[in-house]
């Protein structure tokens, strides 16, 4: 499975927030089902003095029409979910989007109600710079 454009870009961001990439790719395996996250990640929160884990699906939401773009990058974190739920459930699982796509697509009021509904976890990103944006859960 190709890396993600923006890959890296958010990786990077990642880690400048203090994040230790643990699994890049995370891969899941379910009796005869087997995924791929784009990553996995963790990072100590000091006052509990626990892990917060989390798992990226990373999208770059440049293809040709961003509603095609977004039926795919739902179905997955939707199956990605149901697989962390059953084999990491401590891990919650983000979707990546670009600034850009964040102020435009997903302020839709479709992308509004599918977010809501779906109860999406968004991690925005600018790929430029490779910093986090903003945590939408």
């Amino acid at each position: 499975m190709a890396k993600d454009l923006f890959h890296d870009a958010v990786r990077r961001g990642l880690e400048k927030e203090q994040w230790i990439v643990t699994d890049d790719p995370l891969e899941l395996e379910w009796e005869e089902v087997a995924v791929k996250i784009d990553l996995g990640a963790e990072r100590l929160i000091a006052a509990e003095r626990d892990r917060e884990k989390i798992a990226v699906e990373i999208k770059s939401f440049i293809g040709t029409s961003a509603i095609n773009d977004f039926h795919t990058a739902l179905g997955q974190f939707l199956n990605y979910r149901i697989m962390l739920e059953v084999k990491e459930p401590e891990r919650l699982l983000y979707l990546a989007v670009p600034l850009e796509t964040y102020r435009t697509f997903f302020q839709s009021r479709f992308a509004q109600v599918a977010i809501e509904r779906y109860q999406l976890h968004l991690l925005v990103y600018e790929p430029m710079t490779e910093e986090i944006v903003q945590w939408i859960n």
